[in-house]
């Protein structure tokens, strides 16, 4: 069968290749691959930045954000032929520190976690594959194609709960969000932030192409203006960072309303220093009661949270954030774009699936 792989550590080296056909145990699936989304994670790898091989091979099959149809499933397994189904991308360490010992595996405290297509296990990006049942969830079969969006959405799932931990410390309705960045995660933070019954409003520095309508279909406001600009209009209690923009994350946190919560899920390139007040940073923070947390993966709990809000949403809304659909014979050239207007870039392995 066919896989995208690469030499992790090596540039250019990623190609489609054939490999050897999964053998499912007994409490796995045996899935048909429709389709995975190609992230910044995906761009890293490519590049050589990122990843490491299973023990003992060369080659890595990437691909974290799956989509597939269930071709066999154990008896019991809650699964039948035929369903639609994510995969999960983190596994708890072989020796789980407390968190993976109960299944917070997200949250892993030692760095012994595997990665389905990133860390020391293939991916999804591959004609058939196999996965346990515990590491799998179903997809609403309604959605087709943006089915692809349950990873990401999990992130923003985890990132939304989070935000509702911290806001418990003390009494907490928030009002007003703002989400920094329109790319996948952004714009679905703000699609649940919709669901929640926020008054939503999303930072980009685009003023045309597909992310403005894509917002403003969502009832949410788009600016293309300055954090503070918009703050003082708004006055978020939550800042939802999808960016990873070093001077943009220090500004939203010193603009949000009293005892604001910041939620960073965008990671930010090393090596570029910025020049901050950290004192008045910091007196910020604590006469505001203000809170920041990073927020990064997702366990099964955001996985099932992530199917529940993408079976809420408008599936055309949904599908229209998939910008770009490239089959994996072409897959190659899915890591060479660079248009402005890209949302989500999506490989598609089945080719019924891409016109759905």
């Amino acid at each position: 069968m066919r896989a995208l792989t690469v030499d992790p550590g090596t540039p250019t080296s990623l190609q489609v290749e054939e490999v050897a056909e999964p053998r499912p145990g007994a409490d796995e699936l045996l899935v048909q691959g429709l389709a995975v989304g190609v992230c910044g994670t995906d761009r890293e790898i490519v590049r050589g930045d990122y990843g490491w091989a299973p023990p003992g091979q060369q080659r890595l099959t990437i691909g974290h954000e799956s989509l597939g149809r269930v071709h066999s499933a154990p008896e019991g397994s809650g699964f039948a032929v035929g369903d639609l189904v994510a995969g999960v991308v983190r596994r708890p360490d072989p020796e789980p520190c407390g968190a993976c010992a109960h299944d917070e595996w997200d949250m892993c405290r030692n760095g012994e976690y595997t990665e389905r297509g990133i860390k020391e296990l293939d991916g999804y990006a591959s004609d058939r594959w196999a996965v346990p049942a515990r590491f799998a969830v179903k997809v609403a079969p309604h959605l087709g194609l943006a089915g692809v969006l349950t990873e990401p959405t999990s992130v923003v799932a985890k990132a939304w709960e989070q935000v509702d931990r911290i806001g418990e410390r003390a009494w907490f309705e928030p009002s007003t969000v703002l989400v920094t960045g329109a790319g996948p995660i952004g714009l679905l933070a703000a699609m649940i932030a919709v669901q929640r019954g926020l008054d939503v409003h999303v930072l980009d520095r685009l003023t045309d192409g597909p992310k403005p309508d894509l917002v403003r279909s969502l009832g949410a406001t788009y600016h293309h203006s300055d954090v503070a600009t918009i703050a003082r209009e708004a006055r978020p209690d939550v800042v939802i960072e999808a960016t990873g923009v070093g001077q943009l994350i220090f500004d939203a946190i010193a603009e949000t309303g009293s005892y604001g919560i910041v939620c960073l899920t965008g990671v930010s390139p090393a090596g570029r220093r910025l020049q901050i007040d950290a004192g008045a940073l910091n007196r910020e923070l604590v006469l505001e009661n203000d809170a920041v947390v990073g927020s990064v993966n997702a366990n099964l709990r955001h996985y099932q949270a992530a199917a529940d809000a993408l079976e809420q949403a408008d599936p055309a809304w949904l599908r229209r954030l998939i910008t770009t659909t490239i089959p994996l014979d072409q897959a190659p050239t899915a890591f060479d774009r660079s248009a402005a207007n890209d949302v989500k870039v999506v490989i598609t392995l089945d080719d019924q699936v891409a016109s759905a």
